[in-house]
């Protein structure tokens, strides 16, 4: 995911100290219930689509556009998969951050999947019996999407 320019200027100030951030992810389904998915460029693995708010943007607002940027695909927000806080992570630059993540349940409605940025190496559509290998993180986000009648999880720890 690239860095928006907000969070650099905060750096400029806050050095790599830990940062407390706003993430989202979209879980996007298409009409045969397949998901859409993006080969990352910084390190080469497949994962759902997501990003960082731009200061005051909802959530639904920052799903429906980060899936556009990455995967030219127009989507809508259906409902709240899940809201949890990710264990910190430290980049390569030495800077430490801690994500909020809210996952979005979204359904395409427009739009061909194909690189639409520079984030993605390749995008494209999978049916659930044929997911490429990914991290638990997807893994776990997409079940809980694909599941019609099961609330928004929260961990309750």
């Amino acid at each position: 995911m690239a860095t928006p320019d907000f969070i650099r200027t905060i750096r400029a100030d806050a050095g790599h100290q830990l940062m407390w951030l706003p993430g989202v992810t979209a879980i996007v389904f298409d009409d045969e219930g397949r998901v859409l998915l993006g080969r990352r460029s910084d390190n080469g693995k497949w994962s759902v689509i997501g990003g960082i708010p731009d200061p005051g943007e909802q959530p639904a607002a920052c799903a429906v556009r980060e899936v556009f940027e990455e995967t030219a695909v127009t989507c809508v927000v259906e409902r709240v998969v899940l809201v949890e806080a990710l264990e910190p992570v430290t980049y390569p630059n030495g800077d430490t951050c801690q994500f909020m993540d809210t996952t979005l349940r979204c359904r395409a409605v427009g739009g061909e999947a194909r690189v639409n940025d520079d984030e993605s190496l390749e995008v494209g559509w999978f049916a659930m019996d044929q997911l490429p290998d990914l991290h638990e993180f997807g893994l776990f986000r997409i079940k809980q999407a694909m599941a019609e009648e099961q609330p928004t999880w929260f961990d309750r720890s």
